[in-house]
Parts: C-alpha cells; sequence; structure tokens
C-alpha cells in the first residue's frame, strides 16, 4: 500500500543539501544531488543518531557528521562499515511537487 503526501516543491530541496520533513514522529532528510537527483531518507543517522542533513553530500552518498560513514542515499546502507541500515522512501515529482511515500 502507498501513502503518498505532498512535501515541497522541487526548488525548496537544496542543491547538494537537504531539506527536513516532520511528519508525526518521523524526521526525513529530503537532499538533491548535483544531478539534480533526489533521495529521501531518515535524519537521524542510526549509528550515533546524528542528523543526517547536516552531512556532506556527494552523488549518491552523504557522509553522516558524527562519525563520517557514508551512506549510500538510494539503499540505506553503510559503505565500508558494518552499521544498520537507515530506512529510505520513494518520492515522485509531479508539476514541480514532491510527493514522499510513508510506506
Amino acid at each position: 500500500m502507498q501513502n503518498w503526501i505532498k512535501i515541497t516543491e522541487l526548488e525548496n530541496i537544496p542543491l547538494m543539501g537537504a531539506r527536513v520533513i516532520k511528519y508525526e514522529d518521523l524526521e526525513i532528510a529530503i537532499f538533491k544531488t548535483k544531478d539534480g537527483s533526489i533521495y529521501a531518507i531518515n535524519n537521524i543517522c542510526p549509528h550515533r543518531q546524528g542528523k543526517l542533513s547536516d552531512g556532506l553530500v556527494h552523488e549518491k552518498v552523504v557522509t553522516c557528521p558524527l562519525h563520517n560513514t557514508d551512506v549510500d542515499m538510494i539503499s540505506g546502507e553503510s559503505i565500508g562499515e558494518e552499521y544498520e541500515c537507515t530506512k529510505t522512501y520513494e518520492l515522485k515529482i509531479e508539476n514541480s511537487l514532491v510527493y514522499l511515500n510513508l510506506k
């Protein structure tokens, strides 16, 4: 089952940065990479609870600002370390509006 919610306009997501969306008890970081791709990932790193939205973005990876581990924004898996995965979310864009699937 899909549960799409409208979260923002595409232009409100900073290039090579993140916009944080809070929905009920969730905090989700929406990232836009250099090539214009966007990704949604739980904003809290499961390892040391760092805010991934404060991390460095490069290609499809964000680096946790607390322990410098790279997290793949597509899969939520840590790269080079065996930490717990971070939840990722599906996004879609319609008429420049960004929708998030909370499934």
